[in-house]
């Protein structure tokens, strides 16, 4: 019986230390500490674009590396990510990184709440945020409509295909005000439920390959405007 006592007691110290770890990082900053660390600096005429995001942007790197391979474009996106743990992290894995243009994907996990209820408006200063560091440290700003969705698998009853269109015209409405490319990806995704057809993503959230082959030309089309702009 005492023995059964000890390993209790060693397993809820761990799950608390584990807790306590986890708390203490809510951003995931450690997530690209030592990625970062090992890329240099752009060389001279490097078009170095940072893609943040949530797992819609990592989970392209994972699909599409060939989209990524050679090209100067650095994937930060973390699976699960709201748009305050993204303004946290940004400065060491955005603007660290000295990229001439970011590309800010981001909005869905905060209507799902994923770190708990974000109002729109919420979500929408959030990526202002974002978007004002990278503009006063002379990065180019392209803000990506929230990809659609009408509902989460993991969360649902949210209605996130009447939230959704409301947030990106917000988005759209800050980007064209103070000079940002608004990268609009849901008026050519989005169905008839306003949400994401099967084709574009499995589970209606997530692209598949073929969804991403649809965004690829789109946002490689906003980086060189925002290249021209320089």
């Amino acid at each position: 019986m005492k023995n059964y006592k000890f390993l209790f007691m060693g397993i809820f110290s761990f799950l608390i230390g584990l807790q306590q770890t986890t708390a203490q990082d809510w951003a995931d900053l450690n997530r690209f500490k030592e990625a970062n660390s090992q890329l240099t600096a752009p060389e001279e005429n490097e078009n170095r674009v940072v893609f943040m995001g949530n797992s819609i942007t990592i989970g392209w790197l994972n699909a599409r590396p060939s989209f990524f391979k050679g090209k100067p474009y650095v994937n930060r996106g973390i699976s699960g990510q709201t748009t305050p743990q993204m303004l946290i992290r940004f400065r060491q894995d955005v603007i660290d990184l000295q990229p001439k243009v970011v590309v800010i994907l981001a909005g869905t996990n905060d209507i799902a709440g994923n770190t708990g209820p974000s109002s729109l408006e919420m979500i929408v200063d959030n990526i202002k945020g974002m978007a004002e560091l990278a503009a006063a440290n002379d990065i180019k700003v392209i803000l990506s409509s929230t990809l659609p969705a009408y509902d989460y698998p993991w969360r649902p009853g949210l209605k996130p295909n009447e939230k959704i269109p409301v947030l990106n015209n917000m988005i759209k409405e800050y980007a064209e005000t103070n000079n940002h490319i608004y990268l609009d990806y849901f008026s050519t995704m989005a169905d008839e439920r306003n949400g994401l057809p099967k084709k574009y993503a499995e589970d209606e959230v997530h692209p598949t390959i073929e969804g991403y082959k649809v965004m690829e030309p789109m946002v490689e089309a906003a980086i060189k405007s925002a290249l021209k702009e320089e």
